[in-house]
């Protein structure tokens, strides 16, 4: 966590040297982790026979992301929330009004195919992405904002992201909620949950492998999207251009509106810049999971898609925001 201090000169300087070495690692993970990603596509599209096999192994994969989102979650995160409840409700309720209903929106105005509009319409569903924190960091917001958003959207997954998904998207195909839950909970809740307690009771061994848990969920999400599109190599030159096409609307709605409802609920430019990201971000790999379940692997194609593109988008993003000055 990265908190403002007003300690003298002499200590001073320490703090702006963890902080420059921080940045450092955030903007090389930001430029590494697209280009994984998208080597990852590729990968999958030209090797399919490859990659198809490893699909039962998305949950797990997926597992191991949320178990290394615990392990960075610390009570301070926590406490934020009972400090800003506004500001952090604000986001809740940005982040699942906003990209949901942008992607019901724009699956019905490009009248998509069922299995490509539900799968649209689920990454809107999904909870904050994992790179959000980073984005925020790197775009001057506040971070401690970002992270309490992501990590209350992840905790009521289980709930929301069904639900909403029956809502919006039952009239495309059928969706069981109940199977959805169980899996939200198994894949995400109790592998974040696990990393808490380990964060708690194992603290210095957890530690020791914090610097590397940033590229360890970087390869596991790069591996679910070769997978996924592994899954679907044969369909993505017929549908790729309209996904590609939906999911950079989707993308560009959740920021922009995302920025504007911190604007409208009076929060400070760093909060408004946060919230850009953690509505505009989504957990595809969570998406990607849960649309090759229920299905199919046409369905997860938008979460493929978006977990490139996000990511791209973001650091654009976040750089453009940089360089401009904070407006409180």
């Amino acid at each position: 966590m990265l908190e403002a201090t007003n300690t003298p000169s002499k200590t001073q300087e320490p703090a702006n040297a963890a902080l420059a070495a921080e940045a450092k690692i955030a903007r090389i993970a930001v430029t590494v982790f697209p280009l994984l990603v998208v080597a990852a596509g590729v990968l999958g599209f030209l090797l399919p026979d490859v990659f198809k096999p490893m699909g039962p192994a998305v949950p797990y994969l997926l597992g191991t992301i949320m178990f290394c989102m615990g392990l960075t979650l610390t009570p301070p995160d926590f406490a934020s929330v009972a400090r800003r409840p506004w500001a952090v409700a604000l986001g809740i309720v940005a982040h699942y009004v906003i990209m949901p209903g942008a992607g019901w929106l724009i699956a019905v105005l490009l009248q998509l195919p069922p299995e490509l509009a539900v799968g649209l319409i689920l990454v809107g569903c999904a909870p904050s992405g994992t790179a959000s924190n980073v984005m925020a960091f790197l775009a001057k917001g506040d971070v401690a904002l970002s992270v309490a958003v992501a990590s209350v959207s992840t905790l009521i997954a289980p709930l929301v992201t069904p639900a909403l998904t029956l809502f919006l998207a039952g009239s495309f195909l059928h969706i069981d909620a109940g199977a959805m839950v169980l899996d939200i909970v198994k894949t995400v809740l109790l592998p974040v949950i696990a990393g808490l307690l380990a964060r708690l009771f194992l603290s210095k061994l957890v530690a020791k492998v914090l610097p590397v848990l940033p590229w360890a969920s970087a390869v596991v999400i790069s591996l679910i999207v070769a997978i996924v599109v592994a899954g679907s190599a044969s369909k993505i030159v017929a549908a790729g251009g309209i996904v590609f096409l939906a999911v950079v609307l989707h993308n560009g709605f959740g920021l922009g509106l995302g920025y504007l409802a911190g604007k409208l609920g009076r929060l400070d430019d760093k909060a408004r810049r946060a919230l850009a990201f953690e509505v505009g971000m989504q957990n595809s790999g969570l998406a990607a999971t849960l649309a090759t379940a229920h299905f199919g692997a046409l369905a997860a194609l938008p979460s493929a898609v978006f977990s490139l593109w996000h990511n791209i988008s973001g650091a654009i993003v976040a750089a453009w925001l940089a360089r401009r000055p904070l407006k409180d």
